[in-house]
């Protein structure tokens, strides 16, 4: 081989390595990045879990109250 060639070689092997390099922190950042979505994603399932638990407690709430009030209206349609 003649010393051109290899310094071609040598050019493209750098390059090669250094794509490597940058794929390698681009992978880094996109794991971070996942984690981290990951998480946010977790407390929103959280939040959401909460709500609906809120949600469900309040439609009971209202429907006793809903009850009640049709408790009290008959005992005054008996009383006149």
């Amino acid at each position: 081989m003649s010393l051109e060639m290899l310094e071609k070689l040598e050019a493209k092997v750098q390059m090669a390595v250094d794509t490597i390099s940058l794929l390698q922190m681009e992978i880094e950042e996109l794991k971070e990045q996942n984690d981290s979505l990951s998480t946010e994603a977790q407390e929103l399932r959280s939040g959401r879990e909460a709500l609906e638990q809120d949600n469900e407690k309040l439609r009971n709430d209202h429907q006793a109250w809903q009850d009640r009030v049709r408790n009290l209206l008959g005992k005054m349609d008996h009383v006149e």
